[in-house]
């Protein structure tokens, strides 16, 4: 009997059903060993040598896999193709100590697992030794800035590596939101008509303030409206390429209102259920015989006209794509599976190998009273990809047939006063985007990240929008001023990009590790000395403490969320439960106010006020 192990059951199970008899699948339940919890487990004065051990609570798996591993006739390790895939396959290698092959696959299907099974190789020890270099840096980051962030922010405090410089984006897009300030302008619009049909013209010039809104305004309502000129274009509408992680994550973000760490755990059951390809990707290569495959589909469900004379092809710009991972897609484009994620993939990888769709744009300038107003239109001329999945936005109208010198009818003048925004707050989907384009994280780091930062109360999502916190921004500030290297954008890219050197065996894990902890180590004394006591800014109620009478109720933040105190503390030790109410919205049971709450996790949900005697709570925010 062949002995393959795999990470998951469900990997376990669908393997099973491709190979029969004369193989046992046996899963590990992901990581069966790691540095431990409670110590360094990194020994700096011996070359960064690591301590690793079991696993709490995997000693039963480890000794079963040794058990079956001395019995069987050949040791097969599967887990996922990349860093924490061939770390695990390494680390059991390590512990059942029997001579053990390796195989790798990038979809579960009969023919890619048969396929693999003839080519077995060895555990990659350059990945794995990237995988230990991520490891010992997050380890001796953490590890050594925590206790200083006990002593001289708050206790119970943690930092990360990657995570901090995260939250110093958030801090950051919030201080610029803080320092904005906004300029008045006007919006002039006229509706028209021609022959009956009303369109809309917007005027062309900036209008700063109400007096020369008003000026317009009266000078249009008197004008006539003459054709000045017409542009007519095609422009195509390119197909957008296949999903990898990041734009897998954005779009279901954006799309189905998903949490990384969702769409990840989402994606996840789908590649071990043989459904689609791996699913921490950066490449975006697609096989030969998918794209054969696709074209085949296309051809017959949507017509000629819809194929390309020749196959799209997609490349990345970034040098450290792992350019033997493909994009994600189906693994059978025949399948039908009701799943919106599957569905995404199933339509983007589809619509990435058809022709572009074609959009004709008008532009039409009027002349009215010595102003200019313009119109915009669009009109859908061929689909193309949109066939397949789903038309983008048009967001101009329609527009009558005009002809230059033609004249308009006018029906109304509009003017709204707006103000200029700041820019937007990041949701976790545009958040991701900035860390990829600044080389900050992998495909696999991104969801972790968010939650982590999320968990930890560094981070709050209102409205699907990230916030910093009061003791994210001060601890931001804290680590900025003592180790601005460690939150130096550029410096954490150059260390991903160290990493990536290491995974192709360009670069020693034990070169990069000695430069980065020589400096970090001697900074790390000075800091512990002389940094001083971090400031953390409170939210005031404007209440007073109920204990002592005297101090002010203000909000702070501690592991499990936000809390009332006295401002007095630690005079005064009254703390109480703090309660952020949702405006306009009722529980629909009992008709009293909406909370938001956090599970001990960070998850945030909806509450009824009069828990417990109205038990209603929702993940979604209940609508008015």
């Amino acid at each position: 009997m062949k002995l393959i192990i795999v990470e998951s059951p469900t990997k376990a199970k669908t393997l099973i059903g491709f190979l029969g008899g004369g193989y046992q699948v046996e899963a590990s339940m992901g990581h069966v060993r790691d540095l431990p919890k409670k110590r360094l487990g990194i020994d700096p004065e011996a070359d960064f040598k690591p301590e690793y051990e079991i696993v709490a609570g995997k000693q039963p798996i480890v000794a079963k896999l040794k058990k079956l591993a001395k019995t069987s006739s050949e040791v097969i390790l599967a887990t996922d193709p990349d860093r924490e895939g061939e770390a695990i396959a390494w680390h059991i290698q390590e512990l059942i100590k029997v001579k053990s092959q390796r195989i790798v696959f990038h979809e579960i299907t009969r023919a890619a697992i048969e396929s693999a099974l003839k080519n077995p190789g060895v555990v990659d020890l350059k990945l794995v030794e990237a995988q230990f270099c991520r490891r010992a840096l997050d380890r001796l980051v953490g590890y050594n800035l925590s206790p200083i962030l006990w002593q001289k922010v708050r206790r119970g405090l943690s930092a990360g590596r990657v995570q901090s410089v995260a939250v110093r984006l958030i801090v950051e897009r919030e201080e610029e939101i803080e320092a904005f300030k906004p300029t008045e302008y006007w919006d002039i619009f006229t509706e028209n008509s021609k022959d009956g049909q009303k369109f809309r013209l917007k005027l062309d010039k900036v209008i700063p303030d109400k007096e020369t809104s008003d000026q317009a305004v009266s000078a249009l309502k008197q004008a006539d409206y003459e054709v000045e000129k017409i542009n007519v274009r095609l422009a195509q509408q390119r197909p957008l390429p296949p999903f990898i992680t990041s734009t897998l994550q954005r779009a279901a973000g954006s799309r189905l209102g998903w949490s990384a760490k969702k769409t990840m755990r989402e994606a996840q059951q789908l590649y071990e259920e043989g459904l689609i390809t791996y699913h921490r990707t950066d490449s975006l290569n697609l096989s030969q015989e998918a794209i054969a495959e696709a074209r085949e589909f296309i051809g017959k469900n949507y017509g000629q006209k819809y194929l390309p004379e020749q196959p799209q092809v997609y490349r990345n710009n970034s040098k450290n794509v792992q350019a033997a991972h493909e994009a994600i897609r189906p693994t059978d484009i025949n399948r039908a599976e009701n799943n919106k994620l599957y569905r995404m993939i199933w339509e983007r990888f589809i619509g990435c190998q058809m022709n572009p769709a074609l959009v004709e744009k008008t532009l039409v300038i009027v002349k009215a009273a010595g102003y200019q107003l313009k119109a915009e239109g669009q009109r859908v001329v061929f689909d193309g990809w949109w066939k397949a999945a789903g038309r983008m936005k048009l967001e101009n109208q329609e527009l009558p047939k005009l002809s230059v010198k033609d004249k308009l009818e006018l029906i109304r003048v509009l003017a709204e006063q707006k103000f200029t925004e700041p820019k937007s707050r990041y949701t976790e989907a545009s958040l991701i985007k900035v860390l990829e384009e600044k080389g900050i994280g992998r495909p696999s780091t991104y969801a972790p990240i968010l939650s982590t930062i999320q968990e930890r109360n560094y981070v709050e999502k209102k409205d699907k929008k990230l916030r910093p916190t009061a003791i994210g921004t001060a601890v931001t500030k804290f680590l900025l001023r003592y180790f601005p290297k460690i939150m130096d954008y550029d410096f954490t890219a150059e260390m991903e990009s160290g990493l990536d050197d290491i995974a192709k065996g360009g670069l020693s894990s034990k070169d990069l590790l000695r430069n980065f902890y020589s400096d970090f180590s001697s900074l790390l004394s000075q800091v512990k000395e002389k940094a001083e006591r971090a400031k953390i800014e409170v939210e005031k109620t404007g209440e007073k403490c109920p204990e002592c009478g005297q101090g002010e109720l203000v909000v702070r933040t501690g592991r499990f969320g936000k809390f009332l105190s006295c401002l007095r503390f630690p005079e005064c030790k009254y703390t109480g439960n703090y309660q952020e109410v949702v405006e306009g919205i009722k529980c629909p049971e009992c008709q009293a106010e909406v909370i938001v709450k956090k599970t001990k996790k960070g998850k945030q949900f909806y509450g009824c006020s009069r828990y417990p005697d109205c038990k209603w709570a929702s993940w979604n925010k209940p609508r008015l």
